[in-house]
């Protein structure tokens, strides 16, 4: 008999057709005239009851059974006279698929996050990251549902590539076997940190594309927001100018949030009874707002004036640190902000030039909670301009010069962003770690699993 899942079982109305459930045992009770398993399949938040009367099969087959085992179940669902439930399953016959010991790490009671990153294979059965991670799914499917549905392409651009789009030299090197110790690709070859290059050229002869894949930072940072491998989000627009990015970049993450609150409730639900800075009412406050806008310059006097002893003084010309990012969204706007212009000293050479000289158009959006959580800009379509970049930055133009083409041969205004699929979905989730929203995270000295 084909099994049903949990989720489906759950929703659906009591029937007196038998039918198949499997899952893993969360909890037992026994009694002298019944028992009570709580068994979860991964597909809900919530577990089924099942009710073995003492006397049949199923009840006998209870004996041995622990927390942890996986296990089948044959019966009839009936409305529950339980609080906080409204379905059970009267069963009539159970098989143990996989016993599990005495020593299951996974008990009932609470476990530190960071318990569970050293057990990461066993972690995504628990409540927190079974939420977790159907979270991350629904997202995953609604970006490509956003971008399908307004007409973009969805670019597969390489993971490993010889151009280093950031400049910011942390990258992973891809070394292979070749005769002689010959460059396997003839030349040195690396873990992409963007497919924004690749993007381009594409965007300019589809229109509107997007990318959605892993990207990779050789960055020695221990910290609860870097990872090593994680995925990004990277639309690029043809006949696009700065306006228009960040128009895109505001509906995407309204989007976004949106769909997390109509799919997503009893995750969500979950995760703000736990987790305090899971807030359902913080994306529903950014999915309904207008997103502010202040040029870096104005960012930056803001600061100036605010009267607070930052830990990091903010001086015209600087990043913005996640505390700075943090006033702006919290104190300065009262909500989401898009800060734009930044000075070209401290951005990529790929980024337009503004009529200033100064600054370039960049935008970056910035999230109350987590600060930036999307970085773009319009690109450079000037090739006397962009190879003037190249040279101030000291870039080896002939290791780009497929990229300066497409400023020769029929150049047009292009924009673009990109957005680290994991600051989504810590956003959304309310988790504090980065490596708490990622099923196997990759850190410095960590490669486990």
């Amino acid at each position: 008999m084909k099994r049903r899942r949990i989720r489906d079982v759950l929703a659906a109305p009591p029937s007196d057709t038998p039918i198949t459930v499997c899952g893993w045992v969360r909890t037992k009770r026994t009694a002298k005239r019944f028992a009570f398993l709580a068994i979860n399949d991964g597909s809900s938040q919530d577990t089924l009851q099942l009710i073995a009367d003492a006397g049949t099969p199923a009840f006998a087959a209870l004996d041995g059974v622990l927390t942890g085992a996986a296990v089948r179940a044959r019966g009839v669902v009936k409305a529950s006279p339980g609080a906080g439930q409204r379905v059970e399953m009267q069963i009539d016959a159970l098989d143990v698929l996989g016993p599990a010991p005495a020593d299951y790490p996974l008990q009932k009671k609470g476990h530190t996050l960071e318990f569970l990153r050293d057990i990461g294979h066993l972690r995504p059965r628990t409540n927190t990251f079974g939420a977790v991670f159907r979270v991350r799914n629904v997202l995953a499917a609604a970006v490509h549902e956003f971008f399908q549905g307004r007409g973009f392409v969805w670019a597969h651009t390489p993971i490993i590539t010889g151009s280093d789009c950031e400049g910011a030299g942390e990258m992973f090197r891809v070394a292979a076997p070749a005769a002689g110790g010959a460059e396997f690709f003839g030349r040195p070859a690396h873990l992409t940190v963007s497919g924004q290059l690749e993007a381009e050229f594409m965007a300019m002869a589809l229109g509107d594309v997007y990318t959605f894949g892993p990207t990779f930072r050789a960055e020695n940072s221990n910290t609860s927001r870097h990872l090593s491998e994680f995925w990004m989000i990277e639309p690029e627009m043809a006949f696009a100018d700065l306006d228009d990015d960040a128009a895109l970049a505001e509906d995407f993450l309204k989007a976004m949030c949106r769909t997390a609150l109509e799919r997503c409730g009893a995750e969500l639900a979950f995760l703000e009874k736990h987790y305090d800075a899971a807030s359902s009412g913080a994306l529903r406050d950014l999915a309904e707002s207008t997103f502010a806008r202040l040029s870096y310059t104005e960012a930056a006097d803001a600061l100036q004036k605010a009267g607070v002893d930052f830990e990091i003084p903010h001086a015209w010309g600087q990043e913005l640190a996640s505390e700075h990012e943090r006033y702006l969204t919290e104190q300065v706007c009262g909500g989401p902000v898009i800060v734009t212009d930044y000075p070209r000293a401290i951005k990529p050479f790929y980024m337009r030039v503004n009529d200033d000289g100064e600054t370039v158009a960049a935008m970056d959006v910035l999230a109350p909670r987590i600060g930036e959580i999307v970085g773009g800009s319009q690109r450079e379509e000037r090739l006397p301009v962009l190879e003037r970049r190249m040279d101030e930055l000291g870039l080896d133009r002939s290791e780009l010069a497929w990229y300066c083409d497409l400023r020769r041969y029929g150049s047009a205004e292009h924009a673009g962003f990109g957005l680290g699929f994991e600051r989504l979905v810590q956003f959304v989730t309310g988790m504090a770690n980065i490596r708490d929203v990622i099923p196997c995270p990759r850190a410095p000295g960590t490669i486990d699993f």
